[in-house]
């Protein structure tokens, strides 16, 4: 069965910033049909990065990622039959990438959708038929859970993702589609001895760009320019460092760690 990781989502106080940071520092591009007092989706060619306005409730930051499927009816059977605490929910009309939002069995939460799904809209639509992906474009999407095993297999099994990239001796599980990588680590409550504990689900998004050293320096000419789309600082004290070296220790796909203008984690390397 054909699938594709084809979007990621974030949930913002700052969601029109956060949607100009990206557009500024990754060359991603908006739809002419976004409306600005609505949730900013931008896209780099192959995945769309749909920023939400936080709403009471609603915790900020790297929220959930979506699937694009050939026929959504036999990613459904086989959860059925292998995972029937799974379920599933038709999202509202104004969702322009899910169709149905849905769960892994440790409950990570993820969308569901396919071509004639009437809620592909704005820069979904618009991507379709291209075929230039930017020179920097979202290379993967990580998330942290309990059971890393489980939740691989069962990516593997309902939606036929490849394993890629695995190191000796490293914890996580790598599941591509051929362009876009899932990262599935492993989540340890020991890990975060000497900071401050994040639990466990969404952790971080990934770009490949042309060149660190060019992306370091348009991040610092960007932030000079315009102070607001300056990224928030990553370790900057102790408890910030031990984060920062857990972030870098637990993906070794990324060569420098930054954070977006609103806190989202960003693990970049060269192409």
């Amino acid at each position: 069965m054909f699938s594709k990781i084809n979007h990621v989502a974030i949930v913002s106080e700052n969601y029109a910033r956060s949607a100009l940071f990206y557009q500024a520092v990754f060359g991603m591009r908006t739809s002419d049909k976004t409306r600005a007092a609505r949730a900013q989706t931008v896209g780099d060619g192959y995945v769309g990065l749909n920023i939400n306005p936080r709403r009471a409730g609603r915790k900020a930051g790297l929220d959930h990622f979506g699937i694009e499927v050939e026929d959504a009816e036999t990613a459904f059977d086989r959860m059925r039959k292998k995972y029937p605490t799974v379920q599933w929910l038709k999202r509202p009309a104004n969702r322009p990438f899910a169709g149905i939002s849905t769960h892994d069995p440790d409950g990570n939460m993820f969308d569901i959708s396919q071509k004639n799904m009437a809620n592909r809209t704005s820069v979904y639509r618009d991507q379709e038929g291209r075929s230039e992906i930017n020179p920097r474009h979202i290379d993967h999407v990580a998330l942290r859970t309990m059971r890393p095993d489980d939740m691989a297999e069962f990516y593997r099994v309902v939606f036929e993702l490849l394993p890629a990239n695995k190191i000796a001796g490293d914890r996580n599980h790598y599941l591509t589609d051929g362009h876009m990588t899932l990262v599935i680590m492993p989540w340890d409550i020991t890990d975060y001895e000497g900071t401050g504990i994040i639990t466990a689900g969404m952790d971080h998004l990934g770009f490949k760009v042309e060149s660190v050293e060019k992306l370091q320096a348009d991040v610092e000419r960007i932030a000079s320019e315009n102070p607001l789309l300056a990224p928030a600082p990553v370790g900057t004290d102790a408890e910030g460092k031990a984060l920062s070296d857990l972030f870098r220790r637990c993906c070794p796909l990324g060569q420098y760690q930054m954070a977006d203008c609103d806190d989202v984690l960003i693990d970049v390397a060269a192409a």
